[in-house]
């Protein structure tokens, strides 16, 4: 059985000034701002949620059907999920627009100023959910507002258990939008910061939308993550990285982690130390899809940072 992975495909433009973008602002003529940055360093990644998640999802060995529209340009992208073995089947390429592309630039004390395209990700909700076959469970992440709207209401219809990743999304719906999704979702997934939100716009505290839901997933960076059931709170320890060069990426890989451990009917708490240690992995390298493991490794990973085999 599949996970169908309703999300964002993106390719994101990452450049590196190598000073400090205040040496260049001067405050007081923000109104008037024009300003160019040299930008030696320069990189092309593949990403978006939606590819993000069934990259690592694949990694891990499920059986990963990403859902998305894209645009003219996506063939090397295209190149890519197929050099990894990820289907296409349900990738919509459209001719008239380009794929979303984030061009993030980077000054030497980390500040970034982003700008993104969504591109085809506007007509995410002509992808439909019954196109889908072999489907045990799914995920609605960040991509466009229609889309998630439809493909959240397509899941609960179809009677398919989904996670609801409201993500960068977060903005773009209102408190009664927000309840809408849960009641809706069998999960909800957010980070801490994302959770305040959720719980400043819909008046509901993270035990009141567990209580809505089969199970409210917290994020807490470094600090692991806590899983609200009906009944208990399960704080999941964070698994140590080696190294932390980019988070970029790491509540995608988290959440491949999710859907891993429910296609198999894990508990929580193996579940929750899965996707913890794939967000520990993915923070090692630069870039959302460049890490790369074989099983065997992931396993010796799992029992050298929780200290029993999987």
């Amino acid at each position: 059985m599949s996970a169908l992975i309703c999300g964002s495909y993106a390719y994101d433009t990452i450049m590196l000034f190598h000073d400090k973008f205040a040496n260049h602002i001067l405050p007081d003529k923000v109104h008037i701002l024009n300003v160019s940055f040299l930008v030696p360093d320069m990189r092309r990644e593949f990403g978006g949620c939606a590819g993000n998640i069934a990259y690592n999802l694949n990694l891990l060995g499920g059986d990963a059907l990403p859902m998305a529209t894209v645009g003219n340009d996506f063939a090397p992208y295209a190149a890519w999920m197929d050099k990894c073995g990820i289907s296409r089947r349900h990738i919509k390429e459209l001719a008239h627009t380009y794929t979303g592309q984030a061009f993030i630039t980077t000054d030497k004390s980390d500040n970034q100023i982003t700008a993104f395209h969504p591109g085809a990700m506007g007509f995410s909700h002509e992808n439909r959910v019954e196109e889908a076959s072999g489907v045990s469970v799914g995920i609605v992440s960040p991509d466009g507002r229609d889309g998630m709207i439809e493909h959240a209401r397509q899941f609960a219809e179809a009677g398919i258990p989904f996670i609801f990743d409201p993500g960068q999304g977060m903005p773009m719906f209102d408190g009664d939008d927000l309840k809408t999704f849960i009641e809706q979702a069998s999960y909800v997934t957010v980070n801490d910061y994302e959770m305040q939100l959720l719980q400043d716009r819909t008046g509901l505290s993270p035990h009141e939308v567990a209580e809505r839901v089969d199970a409210l997933i917290v994020t807490l960076g470094g600090e692991g993550s806590h899983i609200y059931t009906a009944s208990k709170r399960i704080d999941i320890p964070a698994a140590t990285a080696k190294e932390l060069n980019d988070p970029t990426g790491c509540g995608d890989a988290f959440r491949s982690g999710l859907l891993y451990g429910m296609m198999k009917d894990m508990d929580w708490e193996n579940t929750g130390r899965i996707a913890s240690l794939m967000g520990a992995i993915k923070i090692e390298q630069h870039g959302t899809q460049n890490h790369s493991f074989s099983r065997d490794e992931f396993d010796a990973r799992f029992k050298e940072a929780f200290g029993y085999c999987l």
